[in-house]
């Protein structure tokens, strides 16, 4: 699962990508690692993980992790291939979520495409040029499904129904995740044909440093135009980022988070924020050797939880020893959990819950 950084050229896309790549977290246990020359792996900064370390000191500890794509800024015309047009919607189609940059902050050393700043028509540039590669999308699909419905193909004519509303909201400039559908619709006929403007998305308003904290007109604009697509906004002043990455000390970051008014580095609720949008959870497994923070999508089985770790611990699950985060907090092991009657012993049933500490039984 992977989220993708799109946005104009100059508006801090490669500058954000660069800062959570040196990004040092306040524990500094925030490396990152190249896959590929755009792709990084980036720990999921998280407290629970760090509470779990200092009540069982543990040889190592092991964030989860989210991967995070640099994407060749877009230009108009991308749809039709101008600029890195083709290179860009390749890389997007990839991605499970898009983190779209927004350039909120007046520099006149810096050059808009567009010659001023303007982050709703920035916004809307990008999206029309996904929303055109859509509707291309539909038009081939049609073409294929017109024939069968012809026939009287029931299943067909129901696909042509769903696909001519896709093609009607495309048209009129809304994005297929705002287009209204039956669930069973989106699962049968939207999600096989992985549109581009399908993907869920935050936007990442890009403000200078006075701005970091409380944010700016451009960021409220931003606001109001996104309200309707349910989407987060983080505001994050990205060249300031990159400062405080620099400093070597975690006291002179904090230092220097404090003047500017935050708690944390915008990156970190950037990136949890990533997490999020791409629907995923972290378990535990706490002990002496390891305490590991593990991903799996919202919603999974405790046998498809234990299945991360190994294949064989899934096909061969038999039960899991399970402690709420909360209990294992107020507690402070898992010996005293257990003499206060709370670990529970849950069966393949089980969903999961974010901040389960847990420990698989399985045979094979």
């Amino acid at each position: 699962m992977k989220a993708g950084i799109v946005g104009l050229p100059n508006v801090g896309k490669s500058t954000l990508f660069n800062c959570l790549s040196n990004a040092k977290a306040q524990s500094a246990n925030f490396p990152f690692c190249t896959i590929e020359p755009n792709i990084g792996v980036v720990n999921v900064p998280d407290a629970r993980l760090q509470k779990l370390e200092t009540l069982v000191d543990p040889e190592r500890v092991l964030p989860a992790t989210v991967e995070i794509v640099d994407i060749a800024g877009l230009v108009k015309g991308a749809s039709k291939g101008e600029g890195l047009g083709n290179q860009f919607l390749g890389n997007i189609r990839e991605t499970d979520a898009i983190l779209h940059v927004l350039r909120c902050f007046n520099d006149d050393n810096i050059i808009h495409v567009d010659g001023s700043v303007d982050p709703i028509r920035d916004k809307e540039t990008i999206d029309m040029e996904l929303q055109l590669k859509d509707l291309e999308t539909v038009d081939k699909k049609l073409d294929k499904v017109k024939r069968a419905a012809k026939t009287g193909n029931k299943e067909a004519q129901k696909e042509e129904a769903v696909l001519l509303k896709l093609k009607t909201g495309l048209e009129a400039g809304t994005s297929v995740r705002a287009i209204e559908l039956s669930k069973d619709d989106r699962e049968e006929f939207v999600k096989p044909l992985q549109f581009i403007t399908d993907k869920p998305v935050m936007y990442v308003c890009n403000v200078d440093e006075d701005a970091a904290a409380t944010g700016n007109e451009y960021v409220e604009r931003v606001k109001a135009a996104v309200a309707q697509e349910n989407a987060e906004v983080v505001v994050l002043a990205v060249g300031t980022e990159a400062d405080i990455t620099e400093l070597e000390t975690y006291e002179e970051r904090q230092m220097f988070l404090e003047d500017l008014g935050l708690e944390e580095p915008g990156s970190a609720k950037l990136i949890r924020g990533a997490y999020k949008l791409l629907n995923l959870e972290t378990y535990f497994t706490a002990g002496v050797k390891e305490v590991r923070a593990w991903t799996i999508p919202v919603g999974a089985t405790a046998p498809q939880a234990a299945g991360v770790i190994h294949t064989d611990f899934e096909k061969g699950f038999i039960r899991a020893e399970v402690i709420a985060y909360n209990d294992y907090v107020e507690f402070g092991s898992e010996s005293k959990v257990k003499e206060a009657g709370k670990m529970r012993v849950e069966g393949k049933e089980y969903i999961v819950k974010d901040g389960d500490v847990m420990h698989f039984r399985f045979n094979v």
